[in-house]
């Protein structure tokens, strides 16, 4: 059981990785290949607050929020909004050339050791059924289904969530219903942004930071919602547990270096089986 405990918080940030590409997805149609980076920089900003700021955790937290909301606005709103031909190939590209300018920069301001964030709650080992877990990986645990639940019933249930539904579905149609599109797009990588930083943030204390950590966490997370059935927030969070709990099981009983080749095995077994993900659905085109 133990590994099953230790896939679990693992799988938490993918899950949180995987909504922050279903909100865009949802909203935009695009996947955003820089939500790797939005993770590290949540990480390393909570480590500059804390630890060489002195700040609270509280005031760490806000402040890494609120600067991760402007990257997300600046991210979209200069750099995706004005591209003259924007088809997916396109800004695609730009989303990877950007995780890469962000990785250089995160190179250069934090350097390229490992930064360790101190724990936000009492560090303890709680004994569970057939194992152990500790009260930080608790605490991500209860974060990512807190998300999840407020994000879905959000999106769901609100007029403005209906509003980035909307925009997905027809952006002309939205525009002549009296939807900001510019603004809800925006929103969506403002939003996804936070998400990103609050994965990397809660997850700091468990693991040590480091510049080139957004590669592995954008692919698992990418991978995370493609078997859960990109653009739905529920499938988003089952397939990063259960690629977190897979990932577990393989570096239990094999080498962990092998773990990162069965999550991806498992994401092209999907792809072969069910191409909509494990709770995707077909989307019907009238011609």
């Amino acid at each position: 059981m133990q590994f099953f405990y230790s896939g679990l918080t693992s799988g938490s940030i993918y899950a949180l990785v995987a909504i922050g590409f279903n909100i865009i997805y949802n909203t935009t149609g695009l996947i955003n290949f820089a939500q790797g980076e939005f993770v590290v920089l949540g990480g390393m900003l909570m480590y500059t607050t804390l630890t060489i700021l002195g700040l609270p955790v509280s005031v760490a937290f806000l402040v890494t929020f609120i600067i991760m909301f402007i990257v997300g606005v600046v991210f979209e709103k200069f750099f995706l909004r004005y591209v003259k031909l924007k088809t997916e190939t396109n800004l695609i590209a730009i989303t990877i050339a950007l995780a890469v300018i962000m990785r250089g920069i995160a190179m250069v301001i934090w350097g390229r050791d490992s930064l360790a964030v101190p724990p936000y709650i009492e560090d303890k080992t709680i004994s569970v059924i057939g194992g152990s877990m500790n009260s930080q990986s608790i605490l991500v645990i209860i974060v990512c289904f807190f998300v999840a639940i407020i994000l879905s019933s959000f999106f769901k249930y609100t007029k403005y969530g209906k509003a980035f539904r909307a925009c997905y579905d027809d952006q002309t149609a939205a525009t002549i219903c009296g939807i900001n599109v510019n603004m809800i797009r925006m929103l969506s990588f403002a939003i996804a942004s936070l998400l990103g930083a609050l994965a990397g943030a809660i997850i700091a204390p468990i693991t040590f930071v480091t510049y080139t950590d957004g590669i592995m966490a954008g692919l698992k997370g990418f991978a995370a919602a493609i078997i859960g059935g990109l653009g739905s927030f529920w499938g988003g969070l089952f397939g990063g547990f259960a690629l977190g709990v897979i990932e577990g099981f393989f570096a239990f009983v094999l080498p962990s270096g092998f773990k990162d080749a069965f999550a991806f095995i498992i994401l092209l077994l999907i792809l072969f089986i069910k191409p909509t993900g494990l709770f995707g659905k077909k989307k019907a085109v009238r011609v």
